[in-house]
């Protein structure tokens, strides 16, 4: 038998291990920031790229992208070297992939604060960058590929089967939800309106963390947790039912995210029923990774490997059941827009994601440097620390999450709403606020002790090198199944059939859910008194997108006595079919905007928007002084966004298009002509004339400014349809 010498590269393993560190002191930072506003929420006033809602999307890429992402890609190119007893197929598609990843996390962080965004949900990066995305998706596919091809071990590991699973399916989601038609560089519109828009949204938002945040990382405790613990994995046989369950499983479950929406009530029902039965495969994943560790619990007690280890499984378990719950509708009912929902998810991520990316890091670092870690004592005080964070976090997310649903939906023996101002609850539950930006500082102070701990390690021990390895060659045999030869282990030894089953499995519920939705007409009633938003209205509901206003604000009212009481009647499927993207949003930091149009006059979105808490007492939203800054709307897109909304289906004519300027002025003249019914408008307008003429500017009249513009499209909201009148605040 041929032995053959060969060196694993470390050096790529290296490189997305301090990538994964220092993006993840990033992210962390700018998430308790975010904490912060709720506490003070004009603590970076007049800044318009550190305002919330540019920085709420930076935080989410962030943490899932850059340090989530980095750890998976991290743990991917060690394990699989060494599952497949191969160097990878390529040094130079290894150095692209890792180049080719952090440029795009750079121009992620470049462009979400300057308010260039999709405004869809864990997809806010616009073409460009969604381009750059596929292209090093690929790269890293070609390279898993080619190892898989070239390796010297037969049968394939169940750590591989997850990476494979999450190579098919991430690009399939990718590129279907991020279909757009470019406006420019920098803007796009995405190719579905509406529900449409939500239902594909949703079905990529869901599986974007059940195939990014889980399935690698299933793979990687696959890998990981025998490594440290020093025994086999449990049973062969769960892993086998788990891996093909879950991914068949997970693909259904996104709808449960638009419960008592105007998706159709079939594909609701499909997403809560396959949510449910996640349970099974889930908890099997975590009974097979606790019970790995069985007869171990003493290394345990001494290994903080071993701890994080546990914890993220055991995060894992408590994430996976809660979020099939939350898929009842029962308990939907309660959960969905509240800060219930901010607690579960964080309990995934910082639990599942950011505890087994702790370990392996741990695990790693003093492997790769050949020696000991520098202090087991500061490693065990991350772990305690970062629990103790998580608790302080989640605990009181939990708490307000209950609190506003309870407050939102308590009437009054009249009838009437008994908290009819949602400024009640937000005031309620700011000590929550306060307790979980306690918990977010603990768990980053966890994060930078870590680093500390690496740099030393680093520096104590040699640098990393390539590492020297040799295993026999592998021989050719048939293909065909032996005697005796189970179907499985066949089929482990065949990676072509393996990713073709694979995807297949994942195809099956995209194509019965998406397909209909998108093809039956049917399934989306029109109203023929929806019509098409002005241009006015088009730019400012850009600029609505730019501000990320969909992070705190929903635009869907459901068929509950509570909202339809409080925001008008429930929300209509065809009152969104002129919406590329959707805005329905999800988490009601503030009320719901949808029939917000008529409900208040133009001065006081005016005032609102300059200064929130001089109209709401005790509010928490930022002020947005930049939209009435002394320059003029930017319209020279104005034509060529609308002949795009036209190429999508939008009825906009050619003469709707050639007089959009004209249009444009009218309704900012009879907006500004409405503000100047205000006196105190009147003298700030002639004081900010002035102002401009001692410092020799122009001066552009309110008309002509964004704010105009973000009015128009607020007060356009809601109107297409008859709404029974609400004046409640």
């Amino acid at each position: 038998m041929e032995i053959q010498k060969f060196y694993y590269d470390n050096k790529i393993v290296r490189n997305f291990l301090y990538a994964t560190i220092v993006f993840g002191v990033v992210g962390m930072t700018v998430g308790l920031l975010l904490a912060l506003f709720f506490l003070f929420p004009n603590l970076t006033e007049g800044i318009p790229w550190l305002s919330f809602g540019r920085l709420r999307p930076l935080h989410t890429n962030a943490v899932i992208f850059a340090f989530v992402g980095n750890a998976m890609f991290a743990g991917v190119y060690y394990s699989m070297q060494r599952l497949l007893k191969t160097r990878m197929f390529s040094d130079t598609l290894s150095k692209i992939h890792f180049w080719g990843w952090q440029l795009i996390i750079v121009a992620a962080a470049i462009s979400l604060p300057l308010g260039i965004t999709t405004s869809k949900e864990y997809a806010e990066l616009e073409w460009p960058i969604d381009i750059a995305i596929t292209l090093v998706w690929v790269v890293f596919g070609i390279n898993m590929i080619g190892t898989i091809l070239r390796r010297r071990e037969r049968h394939l590991y169940v750590a591989i089967w997850f990476y494979i699973a999450t190579l098919v399916t991430v690009a399939v989601l990718h590129i279907f939800n991020s279909l757009e038609l470019p406006v420019n560089a920098l803007k796009s519109y995405s190719a579905y309106a509406g529900v449409q828009d939500a239902l594909v949204q949703w079905w990529y938002g869901h599986n974007a963390v059940a195939f990014f945040l889980t399935t690698p990382f299933l793979g990687l405790m696959y890998y990981f947790l025998p490594k440290a613990a020093g025994r086999p994995v449990y049973s062969y046989r769960l892993s086998i039912v788990h891996f093909w369950s879950l991914i068949f499983i997970y693909i259904w479950a996104g709808p449960h995210h638009l419960l008592y929406s105007a998706l159709p009530n079939w594909a609701q029902n499909l997403g809560v029923v396959f949510s449910v039965m996640l349970i099974a495969p889930s908890w099997g994943g975590m009974i097979n990774g606790l019970l790995t560790l069985r007869g171990a619990w003493d290394k345990v007690r001494q290994e903080p490997v071993l701890k994080f280890f546990v914890v993220a499984i055991t995060g894992y378990g408590m994430a996976t059941l809660e979020g099939p719950m939350l898929s009842i509708k029962k308990f939907n009912a309660v959960a969905h827009f509240t800060d219930w929902i901010i607690a579960h998810v964080h309990v995934g991520a910082l639990a599942w994601n950011g505890f087994l990316t702790f370990g392996i890091g741990y695990w790693l670092i003093p492997r790769m440097t050949k020696g000991n870690l520098y202090s087991n004592k500061l490693a065990n005080f991350h772990f305690w620390i970062a629990t103790l964070g998580i608790v302080l976090y989640a605990l009181p997310m939990y708490v307000a999450g209950f609190t506003q649903a309870s407050m939102w939906k308590q009437f009054n023996p009249d009838g009437t709403l008994t908290y009819g101002n949602f400024l009640e609850t937000v005031n309620q539950i700011i000590p929550m606020y306060a307790m979980r930006a306690v918990g977010g500082t603990l768990y980053l102070i966890g994060m930078f002790v870590m680093v500390y701990n690496i740099v030393c390690t680093i520096r104590a021990n040699k640098a990393v090198e390539d590492e020297a390895a040799e295993a026999p060659a592998l021989e050719r045999i048939s293909n065909r199944r032996f005697k005796g030869e189970k179907w499985h282990s066949w089929l482990e030894r065949r990676p072509v059939q393996l990713t073709i089953l694979a995807t297949i499995a994942i195809l099956i519920g995209g194509i019965i859910q998406i397909v209909p939705t998108l093809m039956v007409k049917s399934n989306i009633p029109t109203i023929a008194s929806v019509k098409p938003y002005t241009p006015l209205e088009l730019e400012g509901r850009d600029l609505y997108i730019r501000e990320g206003c969909v992070g705190c604000h929903s635009q869907l009212v459901r068929p509950f006595r509570s909202e339809v009481e409080r925001y008008g009647p429930q929300s209509k499927a065809g009152e969104y079919v002129y919406d590329h993207p959707f805005l329905w949003g999800s988490k009601r930091t503030g009320p719901d905007l949808l029939r917000v149009g008529g409900k208040y006059n133009d001065n006081w979105h005016f005032n609102h928007l300059y200064d929130p808490q001089s109209t709401s007492a005790g509010s928490i939203m930022p002020s947005y002084k930049w939209l009435f800054a002394n320059k003029a709307l930017d319209l020279s897109e104005t034509e060529n966004k609308m002949r795009v909304m036209q190429k999508l289906g939008v009825p906009y004519t050619d003469a709707d298009i050639a007089n959009a300027r004209k249009s444009i002025a009218e309704q900012s003249a009879a907006i500004e002509k409405s503000l100047e019914m205000d006196p105190d408008f009147v003298k700030s307008n002639e004081k900010s004339r002035k102002a401009a003429a001692a410092k020799g500017e122009t001066f552009v009249p309110m008309r002509e400014r964004e704010i105009t513009a973000l009015i128009a499209y607020l007060q356009r909201l809601g109107t297409d349809i008859k709404v029974k009148p609400n004046t409640k605040p």
